[in-house]
């Protein structure tokens, strides 16, 4: 059996351009919300669904000063984690925790309860787990005091297409695809309690979302050229948010970010979603 890909990046921080764009547009948001809304307490449960290094989308609101409390079922993952954490230099509260339809804390226990494309890999489809995901919904809007926030993979932008017919046809066997309608996800927050205030876009890049690293993708589309491969790949193309948070490389920010400009374009978010890699939606508790 192969080994699941989260323990690769347990001692290997490098994820690749896409993956650190990705946690910087999400840092931005996530900050972003922080200063609109006074966030001071955070639940991300779960907080694996990102690919690359698990247990990090937190860190910016972390460094920002607020309580950040992480759940996982996985207790190897988790000690990892934790140790990711203190190597940073940063505290959080570490719950492993199995059962996503009913969380440990009372109710409104955080200004801020979310995740990042978790939801699918909640539910395989079988008797028992089919719910689980609607559950877990229910259960951040029970946990959160103040505001909800979930994002869910793109189904409908071109590289999703790309992945799902051309390169990685079973990928689809082991996520739930229906949880990445993000209406859906809204129906079920909106029949908690919860009134959406925002809904959109977020992770727009130039290139088309394909989870997998350029050079591979290049190989099976049957492109073999041995300048592209040598441009996607070795150490002269090595991305790490870890680095960046360590203080390694200070200026990676601004090297990513410099590809930001769909994701800050003044367009409607619905004509970004064709090739935008993830949909949102943020819903506050109470007025």
């Amino acid at each position: 059996m192969a080994e699941p890909a989260w323990k690769h990046y347990l001692s290997d921080y490098n994820e690749g351009l896409g993956l650190v764009y990705e946690r910087f547009v999400l840092n931005d948001f996530l900050l972003g919300l922080r200063k609109q809304y006074g966030l001071e307490s955070v639940l991300e449960a779960p907080l694996f669904g990102m690919a690359g290094v698990s247990g990090i989308n937190s860190v910016a609101l972390a460094k920002a000063g607020a309580q950040v409390t992480l759940v996982d079922d996985h207790a190897e993952r988790l000690a990892a984690v934790e140790r990711i954490w203190e190597e940073l230099g940063l505290a959080a509260r570490f719950v492993q925790h199995a059962d996503w339809q009913h969380l440990p804390f009372p109710d409104g226990s955080f200004d801020l309860t979310w995740n990042w494309a978790a939801l699918w890999h909640l539910s395989d489809g079988s008797p028992g787990t089919v719910e689980r995901p609607a559950a877990l919904l229910r259960e951040l809007a029970r946990a959160s005091a103040r505001l909800v926030f979930v994002a869910m993979p793109n189904r409908v932008q071109v590289g999703y297409l790309l992945r799902k017919y051309v390169l990685e046809r079973d990928f689809v066997e082991h996520v739930d695809e229906g949880w990445a309608d993000i209406g859906r996800v809204r129906r079920i927050l909106e029949g908690e309690g919860v009134r959406i205030v925002h809904q959109g876009v977020l992770d727009v890049p130039p290139w088309p979302d394909t989870v997998m690293p350029a050079s591979e993708v290049l190989q099976r589309l049957g492109i073999r050229s041995e300048k592209l491969n040598e441009r996607f790949s070795g150490d002269t193309w090595e991305w790490s948010t870890m680095a960046y948070y360590l203080g390694e490389q200070p200026d990676l920010y601004e090297r990513v970010m410099r590809y930001a400009w769909l994701d800050r374009a003044r367009l409607p978010w619905w004509i970004k979603a064709v090739w935008a890699h993830h949909r949102f939606v943020v819903g506050v508790k109470g007025d």
